[in-house]
Parts: structure tokens; sequence; C-alpha cells
């Protein structure tokens, strides 16, 4: 399978992306090459991303895809960029676009960038400069303009900040240069070809063939040589994990922090998951978590708890911790964590700015409390039975499960009183 993110460079009605082997897919954006739908075996086509209204695509997440043998090919806009820079890891730059960036003759990542319509159909709404650039060669090389002219006219095109770069503006430009015989040559060629000067186009479409024909890139540094897999990574791996059950796409790290805060039993499932590290340590030998803990603490009369000594990550990507924490989730949790997601997006909706993360820490941590039959004080330790790293942790989960858990109450939660016992 051939996956092509691509937006305004390459139409939906592109032929070469009804090929059956081409999975189209909207503008590369920060956490998309996680997707577990993308095998081993396929080929990730990058054309465009988005890095102004999203987090771009970061390159350790490139060099991960490489590791796994997938092959990875760039060109006509970010993927030009990317390509550019990581060529030499096994990513393959194709076109000229991707040319001029890696020989240093394109510096500044304005020159691929549009301002593009917000709907689905991502229209470009805006020249890229790379296109100016290259219909200018094109006047000049037709004695349409001179090439001082093309010059200035260059440099005033890039004064412009990239969603200015409107038609309107491009053409007042001309005219304030007297460059008029400019505008109605390129009106009269993009009349006969409606992709008349445009660059980007032809190296994304360069690109698709390759991918389409099987080119093999060109010997390279192999990608899993490198230290990737850093502690960010890790975290966007975890963030970005998920997996389809019932019917439902949801993120993995999510289901895990839905146990985590409501099922009551999940400090023993947390204790017996620390147990198992405990017994299967690499390079060290295992022993029951009891026994370590006695070594640890010697003859310490009081002994601090289990939960306080060992504050261990968890780490979503291995399938077996993944189990040893959804011990006891049912499919109503599940569908809880898809309502509660849903109940979040309603509330964007609704409020202008509003994300989880603006939810009062009072609010949160009173809900916790709650939840836990803890008083103030035993937050911290509550949290850490269930394998947060602190009460500010917990706070922060909390958040992405409170609108549509408070929506679901019959009534308002009531603060917890002084003879609640502590969640142990």
């Amino acid at each position: 399978m051939i996956h092509v993110y691509a937006g305004p460079t390459l139409p939906r009605d592109e032929p070469l992306l009804s090929d059956p082997s081409v999975r189209r897919l909207p503008p590369v954006r920060h956490g998309d090459l996680f997707d577990d739908t993308i095998a081993d075996t396929d080929t990730v086509v990058i054309i465009d991303g988005l890095y102004h209204q999203a987090a771009a695509l970061r390159h350790k997440e490139i060099l991960a895809t490489l590791a796994r043998g997938i092959r990875v090919l760039g060109a006509a806009s970010i993927g030009a960029l990317r390509a550019a820079e990581l060529d030499r890891f096994g990513m393959r730059g194709m076109g000229s676009i991707y040319h001029r960036y890696r020989t240093g003759e394109l510096t500044a990542d304005d020159e691929v960038a549009v301002g593009q319509e917000p709907d689905d159909d991502r229209q470009a709404l805006t020249w890229p400069l790379v296109n100016l650039r290259y219909t200018l060669d094109l006047a000049v090389q037709d004695g349409v303009v001179s090439r001082d002219t093309a010059a200035v006219l260059l440099d005033e095109f890039r004064s412009l900040y990239y969603p200015h770069r409107t038609p309107p503006a491009i053409r007042a430009i001309c005219y304030r240069h007297y460059a008029t015989a400019l505008t109605t040559w390129l009106r009269e060629r993009r009349t006969a070809d409606p992709h008349f000067g445009d660059l980007k186009r032809l190296d994304a479409l360069k690109a698709l063939r390759a991918a389409l024909s099987g080119i093999e890139p060109a010997p390279q540094t192999p990608a899993d040589g490198l230290h990737w897999d850093t502690p960010y990574f890790r975290r966007w791996s975890a963030h970005f994990a998920t997996e389809h059950v019932d019917g439902l796409q949801l993120p993995t790290a999510l289901r895990i922090a839905y146990q985590q805060i409501f099922d009551p039993n999940f400090p023993h499932v947390w204790h017996d998951h620390l147990d198992h590290l405990s017994r299967h340590l690499d390079g060290e030998t295992g022993m029951p978590l009891a026994e370590r803990m006695t070594r640890l603490t010697g003859e310490d009369p009081s002994p601090p708890p289990v939960r306080a000594v060992f504050r261990i990550p968890v780490d979503v990507r291995d399938a077996n911790t993944v189990k040893r924490l959804l011990a006891n989730e049912s499919a109503p949790d599940r569908t809880s964590v898809a309502r509660y997601l849903a109940a979040n997006a309603d509330a964007r909706r609704a409020i202008p700015g509003f994300m989880p993360e603006t939810i009062k820490d009072g609010e949160a941590r009173r809900t916790l409390q709650q939840l836990w039959q803890c008083q103030p004080s035993g937050v911290e330790d509550a949290a850490a039975a269930r394998g947060f790293r602190s009460a500010a942790h917990a706070v922060e989960s909390v958040k992405v499960f409170l609108v549509g858990f408070l929506d679901d109450q019959p009534q308002p939660f009531e603060p917890a009183t002084e003879a609640t016992t502590d969640a142990r």
C-alpha cells in the first residue's frame, strides 16, 4: 500500500490518486506516522503537511518509520524539506524543489508554504513562492520580462507574508512595476493549461509515479542506527497509540488513564503490574516485589509503601503491559471513553477557546478526591497507588474525562468529608 499525504498540491480528482494501491490522506501532521494501518512493507509519500495551524511532522517520526523498513519519499512541499534534511538517513527526495533545498539554492520554509481552504477540499488560496520563482524564470525565457525586472518582482513577492501572496496581491505588484505584460501572458498560459507554472505539482506527480513504479531508494545510512527513540518520541508514541476495539478507535493511553481514575480496584492491578516487573527485570535477578522491598528497606520498622518507592512510567507500546493494565476494562468502559472524548468535542464547538487543559486544577482535584474517597492530603498517595507519577499528573489526566463525566452525574458531586477513608 502507498500512503500519500497530499493537500492543495494535488486535487482530489488527480487520476494517479485513484490507483487501487494508493491511500490518499490529508496533509501530514505531527503523529500521523504512528498510524497502525501503515505496514512495515508499505510506502509513504509525503507531499503536503500542516505546520502553522497544527504541530508539524517531526524528523524523529520519519526516522522511526524508516527504521521499520518503510520506504519514505518526499517531494514538492514539506516532503521536499524533510527529504533534504533526512535523505542521508534513508528518506528519498524527488523533484526540482527537493534538489534545490538539498543544494542550498532554497533555504526558507515559506518557499513552499500556501494558505489553503479550511474545509476538506484544501484548495490553495495563495501562490507558493517557489512556483512564482519558476514562473518568472519561464517568463524571462519567453522574453515577457527582463531578468532585472523578474529579480525585482521576486524580491517583492518574497517580502509578502506567505498567506498574503494571493492572486490579487501578485497582480498588484506586477502593475506597480509596469509588468502588465506578465499578467496577460500568465492568464493566457493558464487558460490553456490550468497547471502552468505549478512546479510543486510536477514534483508531486514525479514522486507519486516513482512510488507506483516501485523505484527503490539509493543505499543510505540505516535509520535503525540512529538515536531516534528518545523520551520525547516515547511520549509522542504513547499519545498517538490507538486501537480499534468494539467498533471504536480509542487512544490506548486514555483507556489506561480511565482505568487508573475510575476503577476502584486499580490499585491492585497496579501492584500486580509492579510485581510482574520486579520478577522480570532485564539484566537483573528477578524476585517477588515483597522480597525486593524487604531488601531495599532492610530492618526499617516503618517501610514506605511500594507505590512510594516505585514510580514506573507506563509503556503503551508494550502489548503485555497494556494487557495487564486493562485487565478489568469492560465494554461500557470503552464506550464511556468514547463518549467523554465526544463531550470535549461538543464543548469546543460550544465554548470558544475551550480545551480540557483549561479546566481549573481545583475542580479536577475535587473530582479525584470524591472518586477515590480521600481527603485533600490523601490525593498524592492515592494517585501513586494508581500508577500516576504525582497528584498533578492525575489532575491533568482526569481533565480529559471531566466534562463528559460531570454530564453523566444525576446530581453534583459533594466534597469528601473528614470521615472519608483514604483509598489505598
